[in-house]
């Protein structure tokens, strides 16, 4: 019994630590939440795969209650046909949002507050020029803060008070004549050594395997290639089909980079940029589109002119930097989701014709494939001429859907969740 006692009174100063060292882990801001798990679908002001979140809680059934805002999150699919303003959504943007079941209730309302709070376009912001934090955000670290100091005094003061209390015992002791072997230092002190090592291994452990999920991975990856071309600006602004520079991304495993026929294609005879808007790197810095026009002219071979003749024969591929990386054990072929799923560029890619210079938005893993797969319906309906005729061979799934026992079939239900489908 006293060695329970002896570990309880010990106890207090490394439990304390322990408590700042996970308050630290699990603060994370709504904004940070929203980055990670929505932002490749959603803006704030503008409609992208999905709708814009900017006053969503003034909308529809989440005007009623923030409890309908977290079963939204949770299951989308299961929510969408109680109430027609979500059957109208769904049939608006035309696929349901993947579930979040990862998400608790606080980090809902996080995120939602973050929203509610962000600046509206052109405010100034909260934290200077430049900055990214918001109100929300800064709200959220403050409370962090707040709760770290508080944990850090009180580990202070546990530790005082250890040190009084072993004080306080030994004048007692020597009052009393009673003899009583030094005390072993805390470096070779047993039970501080064995609670250290717990501690260590609990947060070392948890930094770790949170590294070792992320590995490889390179959500919000964005370098900077040969030539700055602008998405913003070509499917953006001028409304050129993805199809168009990326044929391959309906018809084959790749999205596969566009060749410099593709490019000359226009550019032989649009050779300046002066009409269209403005375009700014991320450190805010005007790019001069007619100097990276002339970067592809000097690849190309092509001098622009009266009588110009251009041979491919001379052309020099730039040295484009691939972006979206899978591992090679995994399988992914575009047509497969793009011509036969209908999936959109935008659901993995993110809203690309507002990007001027690319970065990856989605963070690929195999958790993110696998909740699509959970939720993504299939066009079932082999009849008509936009079904596939494939589906035919479920005979089974289509006689319970007639029955009435199941509503439709989702790409799980037809093995999308087996090994073998991405793994070699």
């Amino acid at each position: 019994m006293n060695f329970f006692k002896i570990i309880a009174k010990r106890s207090v100063l490394p439990g304390l630590l322990l408590l700042i060292s996970f308050n630290s882990i699990k603060a994370q801001s709504g904004q940070q939440i929203f980055q990670q798990n929505c932002q490749t679908c959603h803006n704030l002001d503008k409609d992208g795969t999905g709708p814009h979140l900017r006053g969503v809680e003034e909308r529809g059934p989440w005007a009623e209650s923030r409890q309908n805002l977290h079963k939204w999150v949770h299951n989308p699919g299961a929510f969408i046909p109680t109430t027609p303003y979500t059957q109208e959504l769904h049939k608006t943007f035309g696929q349901i949002m993947p579930s979040f079941p990862q998400l608790s209730d606080a980090d809902i309302d996080a995120i939602f507050d973050w929203i509610k709070n962000a600046p509206a376009p052109g405010a100034a912001k909260p934290t200077g020029e430049g900055a990214t934090a918001t109100e929300g955000e800064g709200t959220s670290n403050r409370n962090a803060l707040i709760f770290g100091i508080i944990s850090l005094i009180l580990a202070i003061v546990a530790l005082i008070l250890m040190q009084v209390n072993s004080n306080l015992k030994k004048l007692s002791d020597d009052k009393e004549s009673i003899l009583r072997p030094e005390p072993v230092p805390f470096w070779r002190n047993k039970i501080y050594i064995a609670l250290f090592a717990i501690i260590l291994f609990i947060v070392g452990g948890y930094y770790v395997g949170k590294g070792a999920i992320g590995l490889g991975r390179q959500q919000g990856y964005q370098p900077t290639q040969p030539i700055y071309f602008s998405h913003k600006v070509h499917a953006g602004i001028n409304q050129i089909n993805c199809l168009y520079c990326h044929n391959s991304a309906f018809e084959g495993k790749h999205a596969g980079i566009p060749t410099l026929n593709i490019c000359m294609n226009c550019h032989k005879s649009i050779n300046a940029y002066e009409k269209g808007p403005k375009i700014y790197d991320e450190n805010k810095n005007e790019i001069d589109g007619t100097a990276e026009i002339k970067k592809l002219y000097s690849y190309a071979g092509f001098t622009p002119g009266p009588g110009a003749n251009w041979d491919p024969a001379n052309a020099k591929s730039p040295e484009w930097i691939k972006i979206h990386n899978l591992p090679d054990h995994v399988y992914f072929n575009h047509s497969q989701h793009t011509k036969v799923g209908n999936v959109q560029c935008q659901t993995c890619h993110g809203n690309i014709q507002q990007m001027d210079k690319v970065q990856q938005m989605a963070e690929l893993s195999m958790g993110w494939c696998i909740n699509c797969h959970r939720e993504t319906k299939v066009n079932f309906n082999y009849n008509d001429s936009s079904g596939n005729k494939y589906y035919s061979i479920y005979e089974k799934f289509h006689n319970d859907i007639k029955s009435g026992k199941m509503d439709s079939v989702t790409v799980k239900d037809i093995g999308g969740l087996e090994c073998q489908k991405c793994h070699y």
